[in-house]
């Protein structure tokens, strides 16, 4: 089988599938698209059994990573948490298989990765397992009184309660002042994890090129920023994406409250589902809040191709250097290491 290639941001058919295909999601976007190429520099193409100037019945989508640090790269998608792969009766896993074999076994990419959110490969598609995480989602057909009981009584529905008797500002949107605080009280939050923060300009490019998809909401004590988080919307499905609070007002318990308005609010405007997106399998933590909030829990896993099968899976994701400098670095500092550093880990 002949497959094509295009340039998702530039031929609207690509809008076309991912409008009507039934397993795209957020992460299939223009919008999110234009952000990865916008912030990163990426170059975005989409691999297709569909000639130019025929309607996609198929396609995967993909970023050209260049980096002379982890190494250049094809990866669907990069800082997605899934993509599955939009395929059909025409062009399924395995002919995509056999491009990736003949690809890597001729082009300079380390390696190609794949983040479906289901499914897997055969052994002699020469696909290893990468990473595996936890993946959450919320159904929202139950009535708004069933979610809140299916939240656990003690450490999500109290601090709820306690929330709301705080006094608290709620603010939902978009605003250059909403994004300021978002950002100020991310740096806080990857600082106090040791991580270095993304770079401002891809929080203000979702915030563009998803327009009205994408939002920040916030709480805040007497004018003072105490969490916020920052949701993607697709069809029926709304994607918690990033979140991040003042631990020095944790006692106020705001992201309790944020997920409990995220979730109030997209039952009311008719959303589906929640994903809660995925997380590392030793984040305990983080794992048991998402499952306190009712969220069913499953098990994805990414993977890759390698050019060579002897190469060693070195995950770029978790660079050495990011963890050592973060926790020292003032926050300008820190922006502006992130702002040179994440590129290369997509």
């Amino acid at each position: 089988m002949r497959l094509y290639t295009l340039d998702p941001l530039l031929d609207n058919r690509w809008c076309d599938l991912v409008a009507h295909h039934p397993r795209a999601s957020v992460f299939h976007s223009n919008g999110w698209l234009q952000a990865l190429t916008r912030t990163y520099g990426y170059r975005a193409m989409v691999v297709t059994s569909n000639p130019p100037g025929e309607p996609l019945s198929n396609g995967l989508a993909m970023c050209e990573v260049r980096s002379w640090i982890t190494g250049s790269r094809l990866v669907a998608l990069p800082f997605s948490d899934h993509a599955q792969p939009l395929l059909g009766e025409s062009c399924g896993i395995f002919e995509i298989a056999e491009w990736i074999r003949e690809e890597c076994s001729h082009a300079d990419w380390r390696y190609i990765e794949f983040r479906p959110l289901w499914g897997s490969f055969r052994a002699e598609d020469r696909m290893r397992v990468s990473e595996s995480f936890w993946f959450h989602s919320l159904d929202l057909s139950p009535s708004t009184e069933q979610l809140f009981r299916k939240c656990h009584r003690n450490c999500i529905q109290r601090r709820i309660r306690h929330a709301e008797r705080q006094g608290l500002l709620y603010q939902r949107g978009r605003s250059a002042e909403l994004l300021d605080d978002f950002y100020e009280l991310l740096t806080l939050t990857r600082k106090r994890h040791r991580l270095l923060p993304q770079p401002r300009a891809w929080f203000r490019n979702l915030l563009e090129c998803m327009g009205p998809d994408a939002e920040i909401r916030l709480v805040r004590k007497d004018e003072i920023p105490v969490a916020a988080i920052l949701t993607l919307r697709h069809r029926n499905a709304v994607v918690y994406k990033y979140g991040c609070s003042d631990r020095k007002l944790h006692h106020l318990a705001g992201i309790s409250l944020l997920f409990w308005r995220l979730i109030e609010e997209s039952k009311a405007e008719g959303a589906e589902q929640i994903d809660f997106g995925r997380t590392d399998m030793d984040n305990a933590g983080l794992t048991r809040f998402k499952d306190r909030l009712g969220a069913l829990r499953t098990q994805i896993n990414y993977f890759r191709c390698t050019r060579d099968n002897r190469e060693s899976l070195m995950l770029a994701s978790r660079l050495p250097m990011t963890r050592t400098l973060c926790s020292t670095l003032p926050g300008a500092l820190s922006s502006m290491a992130g702002q040179l550093i994440y590129r290369h880990m997509g």
